[in-house]
């Protein structure tokens, strides 16, 4: 397996990271679709799920709306039950391309930020249904 490229903030290129994307995603509406044609219901509904991840903060810095479009048809194809085997590979390439794969996104730099908000009222939420919590004192001089 490659190594990602070493970290060296005096030549940053701005199509590889180091990049810390929002653990929210991004927000908004996603942008209009740039292929001819409209695009599919199945399309369309994955075009608006693509465009509320974190690493597309990142495809819309770099302006990769084009490829963001062509990886949304070939995956909806590439769902289907008769896909072919060169729908399957092309799919898996752009998820590359595109940092859609935990292996990507280290090899891009980009890194998800961590929601230090949500972690803690998870580990509130643990902390008060232990079993500990729900021990309540009984007075047995009653």
């Amino acid at each position: 397996m490659p190594r990602p490229p070493k970290e060296n903030p005096a030549r940053r290129n701005p199509r590889v990271g180091p990049l810390i994307l929002p653990a929210k995603g991004r927000t908004g509406r996603p942008p209009a679709w740039p292929l001819p044609g409209k695009p599919s219901p199945e399309e369309r509904d994955a075009w608006k799920l693509l465009w509320g991840t974190p690493q597309a903060v990142a495809w819309e810095r770099l302006g990769w709306t084009r490829t963001v479009a062509r990886y949304c048809r070939a995956m909806v194809r590439a769902e289907a039950p008769d896909a072919s085997a060169a729908v399957l590979n092309a799919v898996t390439a752009l998820e590359d391309r595109l940092g859609l794969t935990p292996k990507a996104m280290r090899l891009l730099l980009w890194t998800i930020a961590s929601d230090e908000v949500g972690e803690r009222r998870e580990h509130r939420q643990q902390q008060s249904t232990s079993p500990r919590d729900r021990i309540k004192a009984v007075d047995t001089s009653a």
